[in-house]
């Protein structure tokens, strides 16, 4: 297939010292290189499925998507810093290029690692020699998984912030 771009990942790792849950994607789709910040194609599920889960309203925009995660304890990153690819799809992503998680890890007492969709979780495996917890991808294109299902699986990560306590 022709059209491969080199892209970098010029969204910076949103986490804190409190972060204990890490949730990677596998690379930004162009809406969110475009607006700077994760999961931002107004009909991917994630914001509306992770905000449902940990019994939160809606966060509309960037900063109370920001505000939400870290006031909940959840870092947010990708498995891959610098790729080959077409548009949007995982599908279409070649020779990646991991970030540095121990940026994240080393700051951070992180207690579970979920990877969003089987791309990010062969990836971090392949990269990191561990295992995440899969889960389903939000993206609009993912029509196999109804939102009862997301919302299921997804509520593994209110779980592992609860067993937190």
């Amino acid at each position: 297939m022709s059209g491969y771009e080199r892209h970098t990942h010029t969204i910076p790792p949103l986490y804190d010292s409190a972060s204990r849950v890490l949730v990677l994607g596998s690379f930004p789709s162009p809406k969110s290189r475009e607006s700077g910040f994760y999961y931002a194609h107004p009909q991917n599920r994630f914001w509306r499925i992770l905000s449902a889960v940990l019994g939160e309203p809606f966060p509309a925009t960037a900063e109370e998507r920001r505000n939400m995660c870290l006031r909940r304890n959840i870092a947010l990153w990708d498995v891959v810093a610098e790729c080959d690819i077409v548009g949007a799809s995982d599908a279409h992503i070649r020779s990646a290029v991991p970030n540095d998680y121990d940026l994240i890890l080393s700051a951070c007492d992180i207690r579970a690692v979920f990877t969003v969709g089987r791309l990010a979780e062969k990836l971090y495996e392949k990269f990191t020699g561990r295992k995440g917890i899969c889960l389903p991808s939000p993206s609009p294109a993912n029509r196999a998984v109804n939102d009862e299902r997301m919302l299921e699986e997804y509520g593994r990560i209110a779980d592992a912030l609860r067993e937190e306590r």
